[in-house]
């Protein structure tokens, strides 16, 4: 992984009435995203911020945009991906929400952080589990769980029918899938998981993943190498 340190970039997309913006925080460069439609109720996913200067950047772009943030949501729960959850539930008093599966992973967090040099306090838990096809409401729209695991043991994908995409966290990337060496990680079923939760959605729904480009699920079906 890119190690370098660089601030959030960001665009907005948008999506039959639902928006999207990717902004990259800490040294692993995750892909936060802020989803919000035209009521300004957003649900942020892998708040990842680390720094003071990123968790600064966020609460700019937040009020910049005049949202009011609702719920964080999480497609994992790897430290390079909680870094800013306890911020998140300290300053917007919302709780942490994951798969149930994912507890483990949460729990180890800090350990993992102390390796790669990171400090992350500790965090209570999962404060609500989110259920496999739970919709998540954003607004006046929702994001469809699709639980997709193999990275980890409770893995999700949140999937916008109206807006045409889908936040696949490290399951899915551009050309690419999640690795499989870390604690719960399962390379069979990860494949098993990509194809029977991710590849049937319509061709041209956007990929937003965990890390890097963005993509869609027709040129992933017929150009990923891992997928043939």
């Amino acid at each position: 992984m890119d190690i370098s340190l660089s601030f959030p970039s960001s665009g907005v997309k948008t999506g039959k009435m639902i928006k999207v913006e990717t902004l990259i925080y800490n040294p692993f460069q995750v892909n936060t995203y802020l989803v919000w439609d035209d009521t300004l109720e957003c649900v942020v996913v892998d708040p990842a911020f680390y720094s003071a200067e990123e968790s600064d950047s966020f609460n700019r772009i937040v009020s910049g945009e005049g949202l009011v943030l609702t719920g964080q949501v999480y497609t994992h729960c790897h430290v390079d991906h909680v870094l800013g959850a306890g911020y998140i539930t300290d300053r917007y008093d919302l709780p942490l929400r994951a798969h149930e599966n994912e507890t483990g992973s949460l729990n180890s967090a800090p350990r993992m952080g102390e390796v790669f040099g990171l400090k992350l306090d500790p965090i209570e838990g999962i404060g609500a589990f989110i259920r496999e096809n739970e919709l998540v409401p954003v607004g006046n729209h929702f994001l469809k769980a699709l639980f997709v695991p193999g990275h980890s043991p409770g893995s999700l994908a949140f999937y916008s029918e109206e807006g045409g995409f889908v936040l696949t966290g490290d399951a899915l990337f551009r050309g690419s899938i999640g690795r499989t060496d870390l604690p719960g990680g399962n390379y069979d079923q990860l494949i098993e998981s990509i194809h029977s939760r991710l590849l049937h959605l319509p061709p041209g729904t956007i990929v937003y993943p965990g890390h890097g480009p963005s993509s869609t699920i027709a040129i992933e079906k017929s150009g990923n190498p891992f997928l043939g």
